[in-house]
This record gives C-alpha cells, structure tokens and sequence, in this order.
C-alpha cells in the first residue's frame, strides 16, 4: 500500500526572503536525505538565484547538488533542482513551493511544503495557497513558528 499525501505549511516567526529560503534549503536537505527526489518551485528569476547560491553554500561543510531547470524539456541530473517551470509529479517526491502560485497538480504530490516567512504580502499568499489545496480536498498541516 502506498503511503498517503502529505502537505505542510512552514510559517516562519522571521521575516524576510533569506530565513525563507534558509528554511527551504533545510527542508530539501533532509528530503534528500531520506532518499527523495526535491523540487524547489520558483516563479521569480532572483529569488531561484538567490536560493541557487545558497544551495551551493548554505552550510559550512556541506553544500546541496542541485539542478536549475527552465523548461520541462530538461533532465534533472540531480536529486534536488530548483524548478522555474511546471513541475511534475512524476519527477519528484517533495516538492517545496515557494512561488508566488501553486502548481497546476499541487495535490498530486507525495509531499507538497511551502514556506511563508512573517510577512505581509507572503502570509497573504500562502492563505490564497491555504484555501486552493482546500478547495481541491487537501488539507495541509500547519506549522506555524510564530507560536513558539
């Protein structure tokens, strides 16, 4: 029998882009770990190249392998790639979304995260994400950091 769905909402107590993609490097870190295939969705040239150089050296002894794919033309050669086209269910087992919609098959995902840091336009973001995996019948659970 295979394993259900999973989704998560990350909201972060700190603010700003960096904790954001610090947060999502750690979480495609221990997917890769666990032996899956990670996905970090992007639809904003510079946030995919900010998380791209942190990916290369957001830990002092280590860094991620990683794959920047534009098209869905492009073969990952990696286990974890930063995505700027529509990702496929197929082709990874966590998809980390940190652009700005969902993708088209969101609740197709073995695990779908997303990342909201304590900002305004990001929370109102992730509430609009919040109510599009509802109204396709998945319920994410929430972590919210903010009540720590």
């Amino acid at each position: 029998m295979s394993e259900p769905a999973r989704y998560w909402f990350h909201i972060l107590a700190q603010s700003g882009e960096d904790a954001r993609l610090r947060h999502a490097a750690r979480l495609a870190e221990k997917a890769w770990h666990e032996g899956d295939r990670v996905g970090i969705y992007c639809d904003d040239d510079p946030l995919a190249a900010a998380l791209d150089d942190l990916l290369w050296s957001y830990r002092p002894d280590a860094f991620l392998p990683h794959d920047w794919l534009n098209s869905n033309d492009q073969q990952p050669a990696s286990p974890v790639a930063i995505l700027q086209c529509q990702p496929s269910e197929q082709d990874w087992d966590t998809l980390i979304v940190l652009a700005s919609v969902l993708p088209a098959s969101a609740d197709r995902f073995a695990r779908l995260a997303l990342v909201a840091s304590n900002d305004a336009e990001v929370l109102d973001q992730a509430r609009r994400h919040f109510r599009q995996l509802r109204d396709l019948g998945v319920t994410p659970q929430v972590h919210d950091q903010r009540r720590r």
